[in-house]
């Protein structure tokens, strides 16, 4: 089968790309969608959700080398369903896909797999917790220690995680409102893990020490018709504090925003749409893509006003669905790093 072809059948349950990135604004029809106050189940819901349409599994990590040089890494499992059910075998709906990324100050490397659910190629287990795609593996005995693998072409990296704080849930106790008519997705995180271990880089390996970001979110329409990408920021601050944010971007040139404030301890403080301010102040020309990467964001309420540079403005994901995702780093009222992720840019 051609290679194009092959990619927009795997993209299929996305629906049209016009209805939002990826087709994420599509409906969903058939499929179950969240409902506000929800009881999560665990170790249950860290595995997949079949009756959702879209689901993933999304960790990014700033990381340090011995020399002091910065890092970044990515490591991503998409689930996507071309019907509300498990299924066994190639009968099986479920569609996965995966990204995995290393990023230095100057380079990118990037690289992706396909799969299909039901025949051992690609999936989830809660427990132990296993979540696969080929030979790249997030697996733990648990969801607090965690070995992390993946390679591509130019790059691979085998490291461990282990959380020093508990699990954070946004939006309203994990229902996260995503547009103004209603969209929304269920939303968690676990913000803080400890990493180290090896990247394997064209000029040999590199020990790495940091701190890693997971997030876990599905739905089955989490984009409104009218909205076209988002900007996403993961920040932690040399205080002990963090911000999850995003800004939704609509085609009448507004914005919804939120996102979520995150102590030390884990206690966390919803934000409504007008507590979260991103305002672009720089902007790099990436694989032909006007992007910005360099932002100002605003937190008033607790006294937030720093600017979030990209440390690689070029840390392009050249991918089936193309995307901006990559390690900032923090100055202003907070110091800190963190990761940016933007998605619609053409």
């Amino acid at each position: 089968m051609n290679v194009k072809v092959l990619i927009f059948c795997l993209m299929m349950p996305f629906g049209a790309m016009a209805q939002g990135f990826g087709g994420l604004g599509t409906q969903a029809d058939g499929f179950t969608t969240p409902q506000p106050a929800p009881v999560f189940d665990f170790p249950k819901d860290h595995g997949p959700h079949p009756d959702y349409r879209i689901e993933w599994w999304y960790l990014t990590a700033n990381m340090t080398g011995a020399d002091g040089t910065d890092y970044g890494l990515q490591w991503t499992l998409f689930r996507s369903a071309l019907a509300p059910e498990e299924g066994s075998g190639w009968t099986s709906p479920q569609i996965y896909f995966g990204h995995a990324a290393v990023t230095t100050p100057q380079a990118h490397y990037v690289s992706e797999r396909f799969a299909r659910g039901g025949i051992g190629q690609a999936g989830v287990t809660p427990a132990p917790f296993e979540a696969w795609i080929d030979d790249w593996h997030l697996t733990g005995h648990d969801f607090d220690t965690l070995n992390m693998r993946a390679s591509g072409p130019e790059f691979a990296y085998d490291v461990d995680l282990s959380a020093q704080g508990p699990l954070v849930f946004h939006g309203t106790n994990g229902f996260s409102v995503k547009s103004a008519q209603g969209q929304a997705s269920y939303y968690y995180s676990q913000p803080f893990y400890d990493l180290k271990g090896t990247l394997t880089l064209p000029q040999g390996e590199v020990q790495v020490t940091g701190q890693a970001w997971l997030d876990r979110e599905w739905s089955s329409q989490p984009l409104a018709d009218n909205q076209s990408g988002w900007d996403w920021f993961s920040l932690s601050f040399e205080d002990g504090n963090k911000l999850m944010g995003f800004r939704l971007r609509q085609t009448d040139e507004t914005y919804f925003a939120s996102g979520t404030w995150i102590g030390p301890d884990g206690t966390t403080t919803p934000l409504a749409p007008d507590d979260f301010i991103a305002t672009p102040l720089e902007f790099s020309d990436v694989d032909g893509k006007t992007v910005p990467t360099k932002w100002r964001v605003e937190v008033p309420d607790f006294d937030v006003d720093v600017t979030v540079q990209a440390m690689n403005a070029h840390a392009w994901m050249d991918v089936s669905l193309p995307y901006w995702e990559g390690p900032v780093h923090v100055q202003g009222s907070h110091k800190g790093r963190g990761y940016l992720e933007m998605t619609g840019y053409e």
